[in-house]
């Protein structure tokens, strides 16, 4: 079974109000579907995903909050927080996106294969992955395929 780290957008899309920007709620759909058809993987997060979940609204915290529960909690380990800030560094990511360093850092340190997110800008980004990946690698991991939910299936894994 392979592992699945969730990073925050994933729990925010998956327990938002529904939107009325098509884009947004086609996301929040294709979150939803995800979500309920994730007992082909594993999935895991950290305490920087709770951490992130926890801001905000009473309400929608309480809900990612229950969308968290009893899912795994991968500790920051020493090599984690070396690929991130290697990542920043190197300019994989920019100094503003250091959490989000920190979340391919911890993946990638626990051999995680997949890294679901929606946020594109820093980290599902094309541009940004190659980079990333040969940073991860010239620090001695392998890094975590970033995707997004419509890029990783349920009901099976590869």
């Amino acid at each position: 079974m392979s592992t699945v780290y969730v990073e925050t957008s994933i729990v925010s899309y998956l327990t938002a109000r529904p939107s009325r920007d098509v884009v947004l709620a086609a996301h929040q759909s294709l979150t939803r579907s995800w979500w309920r058809g994730r007992s082909s993987y594993q999935v895991v997060v950290s305490q920087l995903v709770l951490d992130e979940a926890a801001v905000g609204d009473e309400v929608m915290r309480a809900r990612r909050s229950r969308a968290l529960s009893g899912i795994p909690v991968l500790p920051i380990t020493d090599s984690a927080t070396r690929l991130a800030r290697e990542l920043v560094r190197r300019g994989a990511l920019p100094e503003k996106a250091t959490v989000d360093a920190f979340h391919v850092g911890i993946a990638a340190a626990h051999q995680v294969a997949y890294l679901l997110t929606w946020n594109c800008r820093h980290l599902a980004n094309a541009t940004m992955r190659g980079t990333i990946e040969a940073i991860s690698r010239s620090e001695g991991l392998s890094p975590p395929i970033i995707c997004t939910t419509e890029e990783l299936p349920v009901g099976r894994t590869s």
